[in-house]
């Protein structure tokens, strides 16, 4: 009996000890407004890519957003960190901006199959030799190309009116106005004065810390510890809530109380296989390398103790959109950029998306369908705004190349990433270039004809000098 107790304590307490490593990631890592602060950190991709499928492919907005609240609900508690649930970006432009445009059904089965394959990978343990063994500088050159595409998509959402239904930019934005140049710039300065380049606790030693704050005078310690007390990007964020309703005061008329009904889809064999080659196939490679590598990287260089494994990344994006895309709920992945969003912002624990979820949770449930029309009336400025920091908060990941050879690798990848709109096709040259060098290095250390006359002449001094 002796022997047995401690197997029967072990299986009982098993449940309190979930309990309380739930209770751990959802402990709040720094203040509640810095927290609610970086839940709003990655909206900058989620409401365009979810309003302009909504307007072309007549996307559940209620069933989309109820859904995907309970996916931050699952990774708040899973990963303890603020994990992102972000639409699959390339299935996305597929659907909206390539002709014809792709029904839903055929939007869920391209979402299905991506996640058919990521659960593959992550169940086999396939994802976590990727991970393993993927070339570092490679990884960065995905995450920088993925940084500044973000910017550059931001630069465009703060200087040109947006048809996000086409996926396009239009005329010049005007100066004045509720959706302006000048509210867009105000809300970038407004968010600089506050944040500053984003540096905190975790992102410097303690003896540089401590060194900056003796070079700083004590009053000017004070007042930069409460400018970042302010949830810039929260108060931003609500401020571009209320224009809505100035821009446009009959949306009033257009809520309507209550979510939508929840449906199964119908995909018929036709949808499977025009899903699976216009959307997953592009979808698939993205998702592996932005989705669950470079999240993954990430996570481990802003949370060392809270690295996430690439294993559970990927069966998480698989089981999500196995639950939801049968629903009609939009395909979803972790993405680094909303990981980089939310941390810049202040998002420190699995708190911050559960906060997330709660916000959306409670607009589907209130408003449905309906909140269509408030989210169409939002100053696509400030979604630029928000954009353009969570892009330049994953660009600066790459800054830790040890060598000129890391950083030649890792340009090179993201260029071609860049210039080819293509991860895929940058990550296959990065690949090959980092196999180049390293042959290079193969070849004169270990070929004898290629040995230098210095060398050779050298250790031949040191076998004459052994001679007695």
């Amino acid at each position: 009996m002796e022997e047995e107790a401690p197997s029967l304590s072990t299986t009982t307490t098993s449940p309190l000890l979930l309990h309380e490593r739930w209770r751990h990631h959802l402990r709040l890592k720094t203040t509640l407004c810095a927290e609610l602060s970086g839940a709003v950190g990655d909206l900058g991709t989620y409401i365009p890519i979810i309003l302009a499928l909504t307007l072309v492919s007549h996307l559940d907005l209620s069933t989309t957003l109820i859904f995907t609240a309970l996916y931050n609900f699952t990774t708040g508690l899973l990963f303890g960190i603020p994990m992102p649930v972000q639409p699959m970006k390339s299935i996305a432009a597929v659907a909206i901006s390539e002709s014809p445009h792709l029904s839903l059904p055929q939007i869920a089965a391209a979402g299905l199959s991506t996640a058919g394959v990521l659960l593959l990978l992550g169940a086999t343990g396939l994802m976590s030799l990727l991970y393993r063994f993927l070339p570092f500088p490679v990884v960065r050159g995905v995450q920088l190309s993925q940084g500044l595409s973000f910017a550059f998509t931001a630069v465009k959402y703060i200087r040109f009116n947006q048809d996000l239904a086409a996926s396009k930019s239009t005329s010049p934005r005007p100066w004045l106005g509720l959706d302006g140049l000048l509210l867009a710039l105000s809300s970038l300065l407004f968010i600089v004065l506050a944040t500053g380049a984003g540096d905190d606790d975790h992102t410097h030693n303690l003896s540089t810390e401590n060194t900056i704050n003796r070079r700083r005078s004590p009053r000017l310690n004070q007042q930069l510890k409460v400018l970042s007390q302010i949830p810039a990007a929260l108060v931003v964020f609500l401020f571009g809530l209320i224009l809505c309703f100035f821009r446009d005061i009959s949306i009033l008329g257009d809520l309507k109380f209550g979510p939508s009904k929840i449906t199964l889809l119908k995909i018929t064999w036709e949808d499977w296989k025009i899903g699976f080659v216009r959307g997953a196939i592009p979808q698939i490679p993205l998702s592996i390398l932005n989705s669950v590598i470079a999240v993954c990287k990430l996570s481990g260089d802003l949370f060392p103790d809270r690295e996430a494994s690439a294993r559970t990344v990927s069966i998480s994006v698989g089981v999500m959109n196995f639950v939801g895309c049968w629903f009609g709920a939009m395909p979803v992945c972790h993405g680094a950029g909303g990981l980089a969003g939310q941390y810049r912002f202040g998002g420190r624990s699995g708190a911050s998306v559960v906060f997330l979820g709660i916000g959306k949770l409670v607009l589907a449930l209130l408003f449905g369908n309906s909140f269509v029309s408030i989210l169409n009336q939002f100053p696509i400025g400030i979604l630029g705004v928000l954009l353009l920091f969570a892009g330049i908060e994953l660009a600066m990941a790459s800054k830790d190349m040890n060598s000129k050879e890391e950083s030649f690798v890792m340009l090179v990848c993201a260029a071609v990433s860049l210039t080819g709109s293509s991860s895929a096709l940058g990550f296959g040259c990065g690949i090959l270039l980092f196999l180049l060098l390293k042959l290079r290095e193969l070849e004169f250390s270990r070929v004898g004809f290629l040995k230098s006359k210095s060398e050779e002449s050298s250790k031949d001094d040191e076998a004459t000098s052994l001679i007695p």
